[in-house]
């Protein structure tokens, strides 16, 4: 089943009293920093899924990074299951101890990065494009180091403030 903004809709007026924020992971974890969890190159493989439905857009994603000082730039390029590509680049800039800031092309204002110690927390909103058509969602994500040492970004999708779906998104580094 597609994703489309009835989808989304839909599953948001249902979703209302769930989670907003994913939680911690579990377990002894390895610390971990943003320009640690995306240094150099890497590929990983993620799927967005809509809750109420079970609607799923997978993807494919090459991710090639660099520290240049204080900025870390990140080009993602996607590959999602439905044939569609789209090559995204982050730019992130410290903001202080264990807190960055970052702007991508399709971000409404500037995304909020916090490191923890063993998870990053990165919060943004954007412009969602899927065909023609465009939806803006709420991103809250927790990024960790799996046990085998992949990169864990897990994230809650939000539609005007409310739940609609999850992100699953793991990266190996090359």
């Amino acid at each position: 089943m597609p994703l489309t903004r009835r989808t989304l809709l839909f599953s948001s007026l249902s979703m209302a009293a769930c989670a907003r924020v994913p939680s911690s992971p579990e377990g002894p974890l390895t610390p971990i920093t943003l320009d640690q969890a995306f240094s150099g190159r890497a590929t990983g493989a993620g799927v967005f899924r809509v809750d109420l439905t079970g609607a799923e857009r997978r993807f494919t994603a090459r991710l090639n990074s660099r520290l240049e000082g204080d900025r870390l730039i990140v080009v993602e390029d996607f590959l999602y299951d439905d044939g569609e590509e789209n090559t995204l680049t982050w730019v992130f800039d410290r903001a202080g101890a264990g807190r960055w800031t970052g702007r991508r092309e399709d971000t409404v204002g500037l995304a909020e990065v916090v490191e923890t110690g063993t998870e990053i927390r990165l919060s943004y909103v954007a412009d969602f494009r899927s065909g023609d058509d465009i939806t803006r969602l709420g991103f809250e994500d927790v990024i960790y180091f799996g046990r085998d040492g992949r990169v864990i970004n897990d994230a809650i999708v939000t539609r005007l403030g409310v739940p609609v779906g999850r992100v699953r998104f793991e990266l190996q580094p090359r």
